[in-house]
């Protein structure tokens, strides 16, 4: 018998599927103080919760028997993940559960903009009677740009569609079959933007996507367009927001998360062009009890030991081969973040190739730590456990292969990714000593370690542009740590990859592209 420790509320609905099951025991102890729940620990198998327990690293520790943490819900905030990958523990929780719920409190959220709602019920209970004040606009013919087109994206494009609304959505992982499939048109981030009557947003809050929409992409937009923001606060800049809509260029915005929460008097809220809900996106009974179902399913599929998607750390690798592969697993995430980095459009194929002695063992974990660094630079829910299933329902193909060839090192990984505007490549090796170096990008030879924030150039070979870039850099006081070039032909394409102390500045990026003989600037961070 499994003993599955319950320690915040479920509904037995959700739970249905663990209390039917012969082989568990299904313990309930809810509002647990710490010193207790230390104690019902000790013996289980498995431990489900909600937010409101404290999963930390001494609970960890005192679990003799714990193999699964489950949490009904997508963020695992309340655990210790590191702790439990250090002790073989998986960590799963429910991203899909709540999938329905927010697309459709978008739509919601959509319609109420639309139609100026909130702002004439208001009104109305007041006693007032102000039809001619609250007029507002159809959804049907209307334009529904779409920023970030994963699983809520797609599913509240299906209800515009429905409306009869124009769809189009900018997604770097969006191909064109799939577009086509879902029957919305691919477009780039600035005809997205600057096309939409409606623009939502539908991304994780990374390095990249905080403030997507700021002050510049507000001048880009057409004048009434209106914004919505169900995903995560600070996607959006919420100063640049509030003078946009004061300024009349934004006709109205429907935001049910905020860059603090609870944001308390925003001065957003003094506007009367907002609409705003208190973090409902996942607040219905059904989304709730989806999210008790799908970790429940997956902690059985784990006790039985049968296979499982949703874990958030790196799952039990046999520690002989663990202690083979751990020196290479850094090597290997840099690599694929890197090449993720540097590639413009939505992948198609990534091919991982593993040559010399490595290529004799088993590189599967290798090939996914690979792959969750090319795909995590823009999708917050890639794990090592679900990358390939999410590479998958995304359409990318991946290609692992093996070669003898040693390629002047005794061990050598490539990651090639091709899209659907261009392919590149890196690879590198560890060097004794030295750890991780990357020895090629592309057709060029370099030797560069990939850590923290870098800047690479392609540029025609020609003299002086070193020194441009440096004199630039310098300006904007940006000092650069180190630099490699590589080229392969005088007078040809070459590039040029810096270590620098801190982040570029857009002025410091559109600095650079105006130089002359640059093609391309891309920072990276790894």
């Amino acid at each position: 018998m499994y003993k599955v420790l319950i320690t915040d509320p479920l509904s037995d609905l959700g739970i249905q599927k663990l209390l039917q099951a012969e082989d568990v025991e299904v313990v309930r102890k809810t509002d647990l103080s710490p010193e207790q729940l230390l104690l019902e620990i000790e013996d289980a198998d498995a431990l489900l919760v909600r937010s409101q327990t404290k999963v930390t690293a001494e609970v960890l520790e005192k679990a003799r028997k714990l193999k699964v943490v489950g949490r009904a819900g997508v963020g695992v905030d309340n655990i210790d993940i590191n702790a439990a990958t250090k002790k073989g523990i998986i960590v799963v929780n429910a991203p899909d559960g709540n999938t329905i719920s927010t697309a459709e409190h978008t739509f919601a959220m959509m319609i109420a903009l639309a139609r100026n709602i909130p702002q004439a019920y208001r009104s109305t209970i007041q006693g007032e009677w102000k039809r001619k004040q609250f007029v507002g606009v159809e959804l049907k013919g209307k334009t529904l740009s779409i920023i970030g087109l994963g699983r809520i994206g797609s599913e509240l494009s299906k209800r515009a569609k429905a409306f009869h609304m124009n769809v189009i959505a900018f997604d770097p992982y969006l191909s064109e079959e799939r577009a086509k499939k879902l029957g919305v048109k691919k477009a780039s981030f600035e005809e997205a933007i600057a096309t939409g009557d409606f623009i939502t947003v539908h991304t994780p809050l990374t390095k990249d996507t905080r403030h997507l929409i700021n002050r510049d992409v507000f001048a880009q937009m057409k004048p009434g367009v209106r914004i919505l923001n169900c995903a995560r606060g600070g996607i959006i800049d919420e100063d640049a927001l509030y003078e946009a809509i004061q300024s009349g260029h934004v006709a109205g915005a429907a935001l049910d998360v905020f860059e603090t929460e609870p944001p308390g008097n925003h001065r957003l809220f003094t506007l009367p062009q907002v609409t705003a809900t208190p973090h409902l996106g996942a607040s219905t009974v059904e989304a709730q009890e989806n999210v008790a179902i799908d970790v429940s399913e997956e902690v059985l599929h784990i006790l039985r030991g049968e296979p499982f998607k949703n874990a958030v750390n790196l799952p039990s690798i046999p520690a002989e081969l663990q202690s083979k592969l751990q020196p290479y697993q850094t090597l290997a995430e840099k690599l694929g973040s890197f090449a993720g980095q540097i590639v413009n459009g939505a992948p198609e194929k990534i091919t991982v190739t593993f040559a010399g002695e490595i290529a004799e063992w088993d590189t599967a974990p290798l090939a996914r730590t690979i792959l969750k660094g090319a795909l995590s630079s823009h999708l917050s829910d890639v794990n090592y456990v679900n990358v390939t299933h999410i590479a998958k329902k995304r359409g990318i193909q991946i290609i692992e292969q093996k070669s003898s060839k040693s390629y002047g090192f005794t061990q050598f990984i490539r990651v090639e990714i091709a899209t659907d505007k261009e392919q590149k490549s890196v690879a590198g090796t560890l060097l004794n000593g030295f750890g991780p170096r990357i020895t090629e990008i592309g057709k060029y030879s370099i030797d560069a370690y990939p850590e923290g924030h870098m800047l690479f150039i392609q540029h025609k070979d020609q003299p002086g542009t070193i020194g441009r870039v440096g004199t630039v850099l310098g300006n904007y006081g940006i000092n650069i740590a180190t630099m490699q070039v590589g080229r392969a032909e005088v007078g040809g394409q070459a590039i040029m990859l810096l270590h620098i102390d801190k982040d570029l500045t857009p002025e410091s990026t559109e600095a650079l592209k105006q130089l002359e003989g640059i093609y391309s600037v891309t920072e990276i961070v790894l």
